[in-house]
């Protein structure tokens, strides 16, 4: 079974989502847990997010509240959105990635509707994190580095939303690519031949002029 690399930002409701549903990955999948910084990617990619367009930003909230209630999936939208998620995210790398705590964190935001850019939220989290120099740990100049260069990394790998899984050199991004990742890890090489291998390299036919 292949590895896989999913990077996620903590700002994301299809990242939460999507990490609720990983009991339906293949058991013997190992999975690296890559925190980045969304608006890091929009920056590369020069696009905006979801949240940044008015009447998609509704629409989105909609959805994932209509898709967890669907799912059976713990769900309530933090006080404000979108909140600032260097917090979390740089805990996460300095905690290396910690899979239990990465889960603690989202459930804390996206299942309890918490703010983690609110100063006491933040407190009462990492305390029930058992991590009491938290703020110490994000400030860390290696902490900061290691997230800004994961996102770098990412962007490089061709990774331009999240969430988005990365197996091999495959890119499947978002909460809806879910069952194709789960039916590639099944057979690969129905993704490599026929119309599948034609559209990988689909020429353009027109441009749009920005």
């Amino acid at each position: 079974m292949p590895a896989a690399d999913w990077y996620f930002d903590f700002l994301s409701p299809f990242s939460y989502l999507q990490l609720a549903q990983f009991d339906r990955l293949p058991p013997d999948l190992e999975v690296t847990y890559r925190p980045v910084l969304f608006a890091g990617l929009l920056a590369h990619w020069e696009h905006k997010g979801p949240a940044e367009i008015p009447a998609k930003r509704v629409q989105t909230y909609r959805w994932c509240h209509w898709y967890a209630a669907r799912h059976g999936i713990p769900f309530r939208m933090p006080p404000a959105h979108p909140f600032n998620p260097l917090r979390p995210l740089r805990l996460a790398v300095a905690q290396g990635a910690d899979p239990q705590l990465i889960r603690a964190v989202f459930d804390a935001i996206w299942a309890e509707g918490r703010d983690p850019s609110d100063d006491e939220e933040w407190r009462a989290m990492t305390g029930r994190l058992g991590i009491a120099d938290a703020d110490a740990l994000i400030a860390a100049p290696q902490v900061k580095e290691a997230l800004r260069r994961g996102t770098e990394e990412a962007a490089e790998r061709g990774v331009f939303g999240i969430p988005t899984f990365v197996i091999g050199d495959e890119i499947f991004w978002g909460l809806d690519t879910t069952d194709l990742v789960l039916d590639y890890l099944n057979d690969p090489a129905f993704f490599a031949a026929g119309e599948y291998a034609r559209i990988s390299d689909l020429p353009i036919a027109q441009a749009r002029r920005l």
